[in-house]
């Protein structure tokens, strides 16, 4: 396409993938061999036998793209179809602006409140009668874009997904926009709308449509669009929920980002200026892959929960419903920068300004780090409110240094060390870490302080979040406090012939609690899930094969991340490579 339709380092997920016995950048779960088809032409022979055909999807959708592509597919077999553009039942774009600036958060670059919205509230329901109207008395005809289904009329149900990530790189190159606007606008503002307005009506549309399924695309790829069947991947959805997944992870530059990544992961783009974040597992916007003769279809992690939340989260499906509540990434700044002075809302807030039915609770398990690396954690004894807030103000409005050491302690970084950050608590991380950030899901609200200084990689400012800190800093978490309780102090749990079982204990705010995993060379452990699910990653050595009951064997290699859903009961983990093999593990506690 000309210009470019996405605007991003990181290099388009392929339709076809052949491991390479190392990090896998594009995983997959496996199905059933033909399940998965490639192309517009085979596209168009999937819907030739239908007469009516309704095309939903994702508002990251370039739905003109996409029906020029398919549409001479259709024409080559035969077929002549009207089409039809559920866009015409959009409300005008200054009501579709009224009803979503409640939720905008006014002049804030970054924050809003959760969208409570049905899809529909977006559509003229007069609109939506007439065009369904249109398709019921047509020949042949196809009603395509987002909502299209919300007509009601029945017809042969294809939805086309696009990863979340997508989304964003194509709002970057303005090829894409919100739901119910006619114009791109810049795109942390685009972003914005995205999370809070745009994704939670859209992800319940989701739900109401997955039972019903006919045909699912994967439409990341505007020329390779690959697709399986709704019965397909409904039943994929329910393997995944009863034996393992691993989530397609994703990659991004920032202004602190280092070079570990990049030197080590063998696939990424040579141009990236570095990686500051890995998504590994941050379930609002990853997708999951399923793979067949080695073509993937990737679809938003969103549909295994629909699907088989219960599986998932066993015990705890009724606190969380279908939200995945436990997130890993990575943060690397070797050879970078220190990240920002932060710190994270506290839950009464959270849910108040934002609709989060729980918060950024964070810790750092230090995956690997250099000789000098440094994690900022904690107030220094006796730093007080006033004292803290008017030299963070006097540093924003001179645009002078913050002494930082004044206020906040630093402790030297520990290899395999876990570093606990509950809400309300003032940290970073310094250069030269690969920080695997262990932590309940919400992932982007992180109030800002102090930025060293710096620039954005658009050259921009990075907006700070003073005034929205000091609502929410404990000033009390200060002294000799923070190494006795914020520093975690591992326990051993268990040994058996070869390995051992270490307990990382978090903070009593944190509803997840973490364990490792040590084997040595050539030992098996065994381990049950306890009716919760269990986030794993290989943190040291070359890789572990995880053996679930019912389901063929599956390796997983250093720095990769993994779950083993609630339902799975019991696992093995056998590490056959001859070497020591580090495992992490984070888990939901028990209700006390």
């Amino acid at each position: 396409m000309t210009p470019p339709f996405r605007k991003t380092t990181q290099l388009l997920a392929p339709a076809e993938h052949r491991p390479n016995g190392a990090y896998n950048l594009y995983p997959g779960q496996p199905v059933g061999a033909g399940q998965i088809e490639l192309g517009f032409a085979a596209l168009a022979r999937q819907l030739a036998s239908h007469d009516r055909i309704i095309f939903d999807g994702m508002s990251g959708v370039m739905w003109g793209d996409f029906r020029a592509r398919l549409a001479p597919e259709l024409a080559r077999l035969g077929l002549d179809y009207e089409w039809l553009d559920v866009a015409e039942a959009l409300l005008e774009e200054s009501a579709i602006d009224g009803l979503v600036a409640p939720y905008l958060g006014g002049n804030d670059p970054l924050f809003g409140l959760h969208n409570p919205l049905p899809l529909e509230k977006f559509f003229d329901p007069d609109k939506l009668k007439a065009l369904a109207r249109r398709v019921a008395a047509g020949k042949r005809t196809i009603l395509y874009g987002t909502g299209a289904a919300l007509s009601e009329t029945a017809g042969f149900l294809v939805y086309l997904d696009v990863p979340k990530n997508e989304i964003q790189f194509r709002s970057r190159a303005g090829t894409v926009t919100n739901l119910g606007a006619r114009r791109p606008a810049a795109p942390k503002q685009m972003y914005k709308r995205f999370y809070f307005v745009d994704w939670p009506p859209l992800r319940r549309h989701q739900a109401e449509l997955l039972p019903r399924l006919d045909l699912l695309v994967d439409s990341q790829r505007p020329d390779e669009p690959t697709f399986m069947s709704g019965a397909d991947f409904r039943a994929g959805l329910a393997a995944a929920a009863r034996s393992w997944f691993r989530v397609r992870p994703w990659f991004e530059p920032g202004p602190w980002g280092g070079q570990w990544m990049k030197q080590r992961f063998a696939g990424l783009a040579p141009e990236a200026p570095n990686l500051a974040w890995s998504f590994e597992l941050i379930s609002p916007e990853n997708g999951l892959a399923f793979t067949s003769a080695g073509r993937l279809l990737e679809a938003a992690f969103d549909w295994l929960m629909f699907r088989d939340h219960r599986a998932v989260l066993g015990d705890f499906a009724a606190r969380f419903g279908s939200a995945f509540p436990i997130r890993f990434d990575y943060l690397d700044t070797f050879s970078g920068g220190n990240l920002s002075l932060q710190c994270h809302p506290r839950p009464e807030y959270t849910a108040r300004h934002f609709g989060e039915p729980f918060t950024q609770d964070e810790t750092y398990y230090i995956t690997d780090c250099g000789p000098d690396a440094e994690v900022y954690l904690g107030f220094q004894e006796g730093i007080n409110a006033p004292e803290f807030q008017g030299a963070l103000e006097k540093s924003f409005r001179e645009a002078s240094e913050l002494d930082v050491q004044r206020f906040v302690q630093i402790h030297t970084a520990q290899k395999h060390g876990l570093y606990l950050i509950p809400n309300g608590t003032i940290h970073c991380s310094g250069r030269n870490n690969l920080v695997l950030e262990i932590s309940a899901t919400p992932y982007i609200f992180t109030f800002k302080m102090y930025d060293w200084m710096r620039l954005d990689l658009d050259g921009q400012p990075r907006p700070l979040n003073i005034s929205r800190a000091m609502d929410n800093l404990y000033f009390d978490r200060q002294g000799e406090r923070v190494a006795q309780e914020f520093i975690a102090h591992p326990q051993i749990l268990a040994r058996g012939a070869g390995w051992e079982l270490t307990h990382l204990p978090t903070h009593a705010a944190h509803f997840y609690d973490v364990h490792r995993f040590d084997f040595a060379a050539n030992a098996t452990i065994s381990a049950s899930t306890s009716g919760s699910p269990h986030v794993l990653n290989v943190v040291e050595g070359g890789s572990v094969v995880l053996e679930v009951p019912h389901f063929p064997p599956q390796r997983f290699y250093f720095a990769e991340t993994f779950v083993v859903p609630a339902a799975a009961g019991t696992y093995q983990l056998r590490n056959d490579t001859g070497q020591p093999v580090k495992v992490i593990k984070a888990f939901l506690k028990p209700a006390t």
